[in-house]
């Protein structure tokens, strides 16, 4: 049996990143970009406001005071997305709001909360027309000057940038309505079984619900790819090589199932008369019967296909370890482990056959702040709610027979972003 570095680094090499395609912002979350983009003008255009206020020079607020306040003429008003139609004369005021432009000769803004407008919309006796400045200003007080946020001329962000909501929001300020990225990959997958019914359908006895078929799809969906379940092919050669022959336009087939030595478990069948079988069977508790290889299509090219064993829990965890840096690499993105933490285990871990073991665990901090993790139950491979119930997985090498509670295991954290590099 491969080990699962050895797994992982056999399935990865028939792997290459997808082609560029032009891509809607709105749809470009986690996606890789493909271009560098340059800015062509100064964000902000224009030093603007960064409050609601009054342009001022702060000559004109020399010892204000809310006790002794400085009354200025107002002579005029700049909204949001106007330009001042006047420059600031010296010894007035101008009405101004957040965002925009700074009229010519103001150099400092002072906010509405610091002047006593509050009191002359309340009907005080102040002079109309004037408004009274309660601070001392200094130079570009809440001013924002030109290209204070991007320079003309810079390049942003480089090929190759990870768009999050930060770097999406930064390209739309640019103009931007759409982006070259590296396209998502398309991840049909397959559910196999006599036994298998679709949710929604009637319960009957002796059937059980596709649940794998969802839990891959949340996965793919979690990790950028595009999921197209194919719906349930049956335990012989000519349903699932029906089912297969609808899922060869898509970049990764995953199917669940028919990957272990039983008389009806006919993935490796249809492997070996429709593509060619790399890899069977891993080194690995829960997922040791894995199959990986690839497809012939009808124009000649071939694409991946990971068969995950039909235990639910199994299906999962193998996808983890071999169909989460599959997407990666087709999405451009670079390969990074898991985000794990070193944690204090509550229950033991037990590897009784020399198999690396991912046991489903819940990690916390105690109230010193260390990590803990503990077993979320039943760890057989059929268990799916003790998978809904983790956080992480406590890993117990292969090479060790058990990890004690009291020692310290490694924890790959499911839910931490994985970009942290």
């Amino acid at each position: 049996m491969l080990s699962v570095e050895e797994a992982r680094d056999r399935i990865l090499s028939y792997f290459e990143v997808l082609p560029v395609e032009a891509t809607p912002l709105i749809d470009s979350l986690g996606q890789v970009l493909a271009e560098n983009l340059v800015a062509s003008f100064d964000i902000p255009p224009l030093a603007n406001s960064a409050m609601d206020g009054y342009a001022v020079l702060t000559s004109d607020t020399a010892g204000a005071s809310t006790e002794h306040p400085v009354e200025l003429p107002v002579t005029g008003v700049v909204a949001a997305g106007q330009l001042p139609d006047h420059p600031l004369e010296p010894g007035t005021a101008i009405r101004i709001m957040t965002g925009a432009p700074i009229p010519d000769r103001s150099n400092a803004v002072v906010p509405f909360e610091d002047t006593d407008e509050l009191e002359r919309r309340e009907g005080s006796s102040a002079t109309p027309g004037t408004i009274g400045i309660h601070i001392e200003t200094e130079p570009y007080d809440n001013m924002r000057g030109a290209g204070e946020d991007v320079e003309a001329g810079a390049t942003v962000f480089e090929s190759g940038q990870i768009l999050r909501a930060g770097e999406i929001g930064v390209i739309a300020s640019l103009g931007h309505a759409s982006i070259q990225a590296v396209r998502r990959p398309v991840v049909a997958i397959v559910s196999t079984g006599d036994e298998l019914l679709e949710p929604g359908e009637d319960h009957a006895p002796g059937k059980i619900y596709n649940s794998n078929a969802f839990s891959i799809a949340a996965m793919v969906t979690r990790y950028g790819g595009i999921p197209k379940i194919m719906g349930i092919a049956r335990d012989t050669v000519e349903s699932l090589e029906s089912a297969l022959e609808d899922a060869l336009d898509a970049d990764l087939v995953v199917t669940s199932a028919g990957v272990s030595k039983g008389d009806y478990d006919v993935v490796k069948d249809v492997l070996s008369s429709k593509g060619e079988i790399a890899l069977w069977s891993v080194r690995m508790r829960p997922a040791k019967p894995l199959a990986f290889g690839v497809l012939d299509r009808k124009d000649g090219t071939k694409v991946p296909h990971l068969g995950l064993p039909g235990n639910p829990v199994s299906a999962m965890v193998a996808f983890e370890q071999f169909g989460r840096p599959a997407l990666r690499l087709m999405m451009g993105k670079p390969q990074v482990d898991k985000p794990s933490i070193d944690a204090i285990m509550d229950d033991p871990i037990r590897n009784h056959d020399g198999r690396r073991v991912y046991a489903r665990v819940h990690a916390y901090r105690d109230d010193s702040g260390v990590y803990r993790a503990k077993s979320t139950g039943n760890q057989s491979s059929g268990v799916l709610s003790s998978m809904a119930q983790a956080n992480g997985l406590a890993i117990c090498p292969d090479d060790i027979g058990m990890i004690n509670a009291g020692e310290i295991a490694k924890v790959e954290m499911l839910d931490w972003p994985d970009d942290i590099f």
